[in-house]
């Protein structure tokens, strides 16, 4: 295999269609939350997720877990919990079986602010897949996001 390997450069150019059209979409987002809702598309994600949480088995999110799923290292995830509960739309708790576990629970406030930026995300993302289905290197990608119906699982 070559540099110059067709299957190669054909998925190069798959990678680079990927990455530009989830930044496109990410940027749309972002800018509709910040000016609408004082939001980050992390914070976002963030509170979606620990919204998601329930009592059964498995429900609540360590804080490796949440990281994992909103695309930061641990690290940046407990940073970014510590700001969303210093602002009041998220609470830290131990976890009762073992002292070691620090869980979050999105509070009142999260869950009023996530209903209201909720409409806001989706409709930016529809705009920027709206927008990337006209350019014939993006239009399948913004077809197969559409196409998906269930959420990642962690």
């Amino acid at each position: 295999m070559t540099a110059t390997d067709p299957a190669l450069t054909a998925l190069a150019r798959g990678w680079a269609a990927l990455s530009l059209l989830h930044g496109r979409i990410e940027t749309r987002i972002e800018r509709a939350l910040q000016s609408r809702h004082g939001l980050s598309v992390r914070e976002y994600a963030l509170l979606d997720v620990v919204s998601r949480q329930h009592d059964g088995e498995g429900g609540h999110l360590q804080m490796k877990q949440v990281a994992d799923a909103v695309v930061l290292s641990q690290s940046a995830a407990t940073r970014l919990v510590s700001r969303l509960e210093d602002r009041g739309l998220l609470a830290r708790y131990l976890c009762p079986t073992d002292r070691r576990g620090i869980y979050a629970d999105v509070t009142v406030a999260g869950l009023d602010l996530l209903a209201e930026a909720r409409p806001t995300h989706d409709a930016a993302c529809r705009e920027a897949l709206d927008e990337a289905a006209t350019h014939p290197e993006l239009a399948s990608l913004a077809e197969a996001v559409r196409a998906v119906r269930t959420p990642p699982t962690l």
